[in-house]
């Protein structure tokens, strides 16, 4: 575990990371890691001198198993407040499969399926949730559902999910072969460009710091480069 930001730790569970927001009155998770991997999260709250009761809401960026896969099980140890986009509600609720890439499908072989959890808070637009200083945005393409989050502290952290991921102080597209539909990813990572964050975090990859943004812009510039 490590702090990324200002009051922002983010903890690696296995290939994806997610991360814990210290607010006025308790924790926020963005995301909850693969399933079984629970331990690893209540690990990190011990050695932040904090307990899995002080999480008040988890934001769920995606319906993907390796973002909610602890979902069911910390919403049972806490009793937070789960917000998750409507497009993706279906999936984590168990009401609907998710429709996968053939190289999800073969991930899926490796992992077991996240357990279903209900979702209390459903996004259908952009703006504010119900934690003060943190606003959503609704960028699929990786899944029909996926948000990002910005929260208001310091310049900007900009929760980027699987819209885009980090490493070497660069921003990368999420790869083809995991992205639902690539047009809308592109338009995503578009709009997160016209923001306004200097701390960008990822599902996948090392944080970016430092007007962030501005990376966001260079690979929407590159993405609408014509291709020779």
């Amino acid at each position: 575990m490590r702090e990324v930001a200002d009051g922002v730790l983010e903890v690696r569970v296995g290939f994806v990371n997610l991360h814990i927001v210290v607010i006025d009155g308790g924790l926020v998770l963005v995301d909850t890691g693969l399933p079984g991997r629970t331990p690893t999260v209540l690990r990190a709250l011990t050695e932040a001198r904090r307990t899995v009761g002080d999480i008040t809401t988890i934001l769920v960026t995606h319906q993907h198993m390796d973002h909610v896969g602890g979902l069911a099980e910390l919403k049972r140890l806490s009793g937070a407040r789960v917000v998750a986009h409507a497009l993706d509600a279906p999936v984590i609720t168990g009401a609907r499969r998710p429709a996968l890439t053939t190289v999800q499908k073969l991930v899926g072989l490796l992992v077991k399926d996240a357990e279903p959890a209900p979702v209390d808070e459903v996004l259908t637009t952009d703006g504010p949730v119900s934690v003060a200083g943190i606003r959503a945005f609704h960028t699929p393409g990786h899944s029909p559902g996926h948000v990002s989050y910005l929260l208001d502290r310091g310049g900007g952290v900009l929760f980027a999910g699987d819209a885009a991921g980090g490493g070497g102080g660069k921003v990368r597209a999420t790869p083809r072969a995991m992205t639902d539909d690539l047009a809308a990813a592109r338009t995503s990572v578009a709009r997160l460009a016209e923001l306004d964050f200097d701390v960008a975090v990822f599902g996948h990859g090392s944080a970016v710091r430092g007007r962030a943004v501005d990376r966001f812009r260079d690979l929407a510039a590159r993405q609408q480069m014509p291709r020779r």
